[in-house]
């Protein structure tokens, strides 16, 4: 009987003498330390350049990615809801647009671009009354200075004036171009 009890002693200590850490499951080299001099990069390439290349390249999707990314590195801001409503716009999500466009002008009421995209979509959804109190606002805020905004107003005050049951009204096509600032305007297309 003591027989077996000296084994499960033996066994027990033997057991638990493998459990104490070996040299050899520590890292024989942890590398170096990075020198003192080096400088990280931080900064890569500015999202919202890269989707507005996108949008020209009429690659809409990913422009909206780059737009989403930027905002994950800006916040939302003015431009970066402008241009995420405009993808939205391209890609014909028009609620969506609306929405960015419409939080893009209460984040930055004073934003042209945002006022004027605002009312692009509208002008898509037939909104055309609104669209043209959106571009009167658009025109007010830059002063006069952009004729694309000018011609936006009057293509809404006309399309309010015949807003009959027209077949040729609702067969109309319109269209954004970027004009450099993150500013589409509103192309005619018959």
């Amino acid at each position: 009987m003591w027989w077996g009890k000296t084994v499960l002693v033996l066994s027990t200590v033997i057991g638990l003498a493998a459990c104490e850490p070996s040299p050899r499951l520590q890292p024989l080299n942890e590398g170096l330390d990075a020198p003192e001099d080096v400088t990280v990069l931080r900064d890569g390439v500015d999202q919202m350049i890269v989707g507005h290349r996108l949008m020209e390249a009429r690659e809409y999707e990913l422009a909206l990615r780059a737009y989403l990314r930027a905002a994950g590195e800006q916040g939302m801001t003015a431009e970066v809801l402008s241009s995420l409503g405009s993808a939205n716009l391209r890609l014909g999500r028009l609620g969506q647009a609306e929405d960015m466009l419409r939080r893009a002008v209460e984040v930055d009421p004073e934003f042209v671009p945002a006022w004027n995209n605002l009312g692009v979509v509208l002008m898509e959804q037939g909104e055309w009354g609104e669209a043209m109190q959106v571009f009167r606002q658009a025109y007010a805020l830059d002063s006069g200075q952009s004729d694309s905004i000018r011609e936006n107003l009057r293509l809404a005050i006309a399309r309010l004036e015949n807003s009959g049951y027209s077949q040729d009204i609702t067969n109309e096509s319109f269209d954004l171009e970027r004009r450099g600032g993150g500013r589409y305007v509103l192309l005619y297309a018959q």
